[in-house]
């Protein structure tokens, strides 16, 4: 007879209470973005608004948003799409090659995960300075990706080292160049392990505050966490428009983890079961 296991009570309640403390501030936002300013000072914040409306976001979008919104999409489409293509290629020679050379990179790419960001922001400043990108969104763009190559070529690598070596093999034997094993064989196996890489890059990028802040001057090249920073200052005592302002930051990443998340728990499982 199986043995009758005994329900963790302990632990549901305890994650339930995580919940709580997870949801309460998602409903607090949500709920303070459509009151009016005056209701937000005269009731509950936990409380339903007496009035819903949607003034709060016009005034957010009224104040140069969709430029921010736009500066931050590029930053990050970009940035995503070099640091996967740079990751993978580097991954299959690590995986592929037999060389010192390809052993020795690895190991560099372990190092740069260990540098910490804000150790390196004084070198970077310079070097976007004498490269004559300050103030420009390539001085974004850069930094993102080349601090972001460490991390997303250890995913990679352990991912396309389960990929079984008969099939390596059977390419090679049908005579097949690396570039025609590493488009017919590695990407399509590898796309679980490329979604994880392009939504954690994503992310990283599109809520980065410290490049903004120290490597842009202007309005016109200005993303949205530091556009955030600027509406908490301008809308210091109208709390609907700041978080109608979070909100609207948030759903595209949102919007990008949910259509990805089966494939982010694979890939960022891949290759720790051995």
């Amino acid at each position: 007879m199986r043995k009758r296991e005994t329900p963790n009570v302990l632990g549901g309640i305890l994650g339930f209470a995580w919940l709580i403390v997870i949801l309460v501030p998602i409903y607090y936002a949500i709920v303070t973005s459509v009151r009016p300013r005056e209701d937000y000072f005269t009731s509950n914040p936990l409380s339903l608004p007496t009035e819903f409306t949607l003034q709060p976001f016009r005034d957010v979008l009224e104040n140069d948003f969709l430029r921010y919104f736009l500066n931050s999409t590029i930053v990050t489409l970009v940035s995503v799409v070099l640091i996967v293509l740079v990751s993978l290629l580097a991954s299959y020679v690590i995986v592929r090659s037999r060389s010192r050379l390809a052993r020795f990179s690895h190991k560099l790419f372990l190092m740069g995960i260990a540098i910490p960001l804000q150790a390196t922001i004084i070198p970077v400043y310079y070097l976007i300075i004498q490269m004559g990108l300050y103030d420009t969104l390539w001085a974004l763009i850069l930094p993102s990706v080349a601090f972001a190559i460490p991390i997303s070529v250890l995913i990679l690598t352990n991912f396309l080292r389960d990929i079984p070596k008969e099939l390596y093999e059977s390419m090679t034997a049908d005579g097949a160049s690396d570039w025609r094993t590493f488009t017919a064989l590695v990407l399509p196996l590898a796309r679980p392990a490329v979604v994880t890489v392009g939504i954690y890059d994503a992310l990283g990028v599109w809520n980065g505050f410290l490049f903004p802040l120290v490597l842009t001057q202007s309005s016109e090249v200005r993303t949205l966490p530091l556009s955030l920073w600027a509406f908490q200052g301008e809308f210091s005592v109208n709390i609907p428009a700041v978080l109608a302002a979070v909100i609207l930051s948030a759903l595209p990443i949102l919007v990008l983890y949910v259509v990805g998340r089966r494939q982010l728990i694979s890939g960022l499982t891949a290759g720790f079961g051995k």
